[in-house]
């Protein structure tokens, strides 16, 4: 995997204090990461760098949209991407003996680093502000957006489904009242 120099933060050179850094994110950005689920990523993420003197604070915020398949019905629409995260980045002498801590919001590196990468971060925060399940939001009137035939399909195959009652079943409803 080649890396994205263009997300190297040179954190010698700057001052303590906050700076702030935006990024473009599309879709050859995940190209280094292998086939993702979504497509058309038109992602913003702005980075606040907190620079303290051990420790560096990165607040992320992600903002734009990406192109995913409905669960419901198939089809594709365009999501919209807002979130949040916070991670901290700790100078320390020894980073490989603290990879393994348990606090996932922690990443450490050696104090002998002169920059630090944030591609990684973005990729796994724009992949988080995802949801697992991703079906068609409502339209203005309250209206499913999914494909309507869809819809009707599904309804026809759950009625059908719930005339077929399997016999094994029916005398388990007795152990019920008791």
């Amino acid at each position: 995997m080649k890396t994205l120099r263009e997300f190297d933060i040179a954190f010698v050179g700057l001052k303590p204090g906050v700076h702030a850094f935006e990024y473009q994110i599309t879709d050859s950005f995940f190209e280094n990461y292998g086939p993702q689920d979504f497509s058309n990523c038109k992602a913003t993420v702005k980075l606040q760098f907190d620079k303290k003197s051990n420790f560096f604070m990165l607040k992320f915020e992600v903002g734009g949209t990406a192109t995913v398949n409905c669960d419901r019905c198939g089809a594709p629409f365009e999501l919209q991407l807002w979130d949040d995260f916070d991670q901290v980045v700790k100078l320390v002498e020894n980073p490989e003996e603290l990879q393994d801590d348990e606090d996932p919001e922690v990443t450490y590196i050696s104090k002998t680093d002169s920059h630090f990468n944030v591609a990684d971060l973005i990729y796994e925060f724009i992949n988080l502000s995802i949801p697992m399940q991703r079906i068609h939001p409502d339209d203005s009137e309250g209206k499913s957006g999914c494909d309507p035939k869809v819809l009707e399909m599904l309804d026809r195959m759950n009625q059908q489904s719930g005339e077929k009652q399997n016999p094994i079943w029916k005398d388990l409803d007795k152990f019920r009242e008791n």
